[in-house]
């Protein structure tokens, strides 16, 4: 079992976004230091969810102060992009991290940031398609040619080429049947969100498509299986159970509210379509489905163990900064996670 990191760099409310940038590079390289895989941020718009709109510019500066610690955005959106320039950028970093790059894909949960940016909802999957075609060319060629319904280009030289050959692995994650089947069916590496009983068929589907297709596109040999099968997991470890409970309830719930920001701003009250994310709606439900960790190191080893066997995943994207965690009470339980449960996992 290797662990990695997600976050999605929210508004605390607390502090000014230059702090929580220092904070989020700090703990990036202690994590760094503690033998974490990889840091994977969130792409959201025009919502306190998500203050690395432009996951690019934060992934630079993380380049330049890890050694190891690989990372990559989950993910990009890829309607909102030029091709052209994300295979440049993609290309930049590569280079940046000396081979560290990590790509998560994908088409964006949000109806109403995809509108913002004058994307229409109902052709995100179709655009999706074109741009991802487009950039898997791209990063293999010396030359772009692609006529696709959204995207064309004649001749175009790629100077800049990833350092990975033939290119950075491409990441996908998903909390419905259809977007796993299509990541399993393309090869990618996968990441589940979601309840526990909802992630095993995700999970499931996923890794019937993978093995239909023969295996993945790019072969990771620290992952058994040479794919990497995540599972998104809120954390917080603390000396006792009762004093993880206390710390992670209220910053879970701030975060639940950054999470349904834009959907009550524009008025929207049920979870239904792109909105529907298979999330409890408080931090004791969200105990429940599995979703949100709170405990000892003893406990959490024992709740890891146990969603590993059920899901048979072989990744944990453990989200450890999150609402408004105080930045002490994260390096706290980065410390206790890092020492005392990453060691007891890692057989998993």
């Amino acid at each position: 079992m290797k662990v990695g990191l997600f976050d999605h760099v929210e508004q605390t409310g607390d502090r000014s976004l230059a702090t929580i940038f220092d904070e989020r590079l700090r703990f990036a390289q202690l994590a760094d230091e503690a033998g974490f895989y990889c840091l994977h941020v969130a792409e959201h718009h025009c919502t306190p969810l998500n203050m690395v709109p432009v996951p690019g510019v934060y992934l630079g500066a993380l380049a330049r102060i890890t050694k190891r610690l690989r990372f990559g955005p989950l993910c990009y959106l890829l309607p909102l992009y030029s091709p052209l320039r994300l295979i440049e950028e993609i290309a930049m970093l590569d280079h940046l991290s000396r081979g560290r790059m990590e790509v998560g894909v994908g088409r964006g949960v949000s109806p109403f940031e995809l509108n913002y940016h004058k994307v229409d909802h109902a052709d995100s999957r179709n655009i999706f398609f074109d741009a991802y075609e487009c950039l898997v060319k791209g990063l293999t060629t010396d030359k772009l040619n692609h006529d696709g319904p959204y995207y064309k280009y004649t001749d175009v030289p790629m100077a800049l080429r990833p350092l990975q050959r033939p290119y950075p692995a491409f990441w996908y994650g998903s909390s419905n049947e259809i977007g796993a089947t299509w990541a399993g069916e393309q090869g990618m590496h996968f990441t589940a969100n979601g309840g526990t009983a909802h992630a095993k068929a995700n999970i499931a589907h996923y890794k019937a498509a993978l093995e239909k297709r023969g295996g993945p596109a790019q072969h990771k040999a620290e992952f058994p299986g040479g794919a990497a099968i995540g599972q998104l997991r809120h954390i917080v470890v603390a000396d006792t159970d009762e004093e993880a409970r206390r710390i992670m309830k209220p910053a879970f719930e701030h975060h639940l509210a950054s999470l349904n920001y834009i959907r009550n701003l524009n008025g929207s009250t049920e979870l239904s379509g792109r909105l529907n994310v298979h999330r409890g709606i408080d931090f004791e439900s969200c105990e429940v489905n599995g979703m949100a960790i709170a405990g000892s190191p003893e406990t959490v080893v024992a709740k890891l163990t146990e969603q590993a066997g059920e899901l048979g995943t072989n990744y944990l994207l453990a989200y450890m900064m999150f609402g408004n965690l105080s930045f002490d009470d994260s390096l706290r339980s980065l410390q206790l996670f890092s020492t005392e449960v990453m060691p007891k996992i890692a057989h998993l």
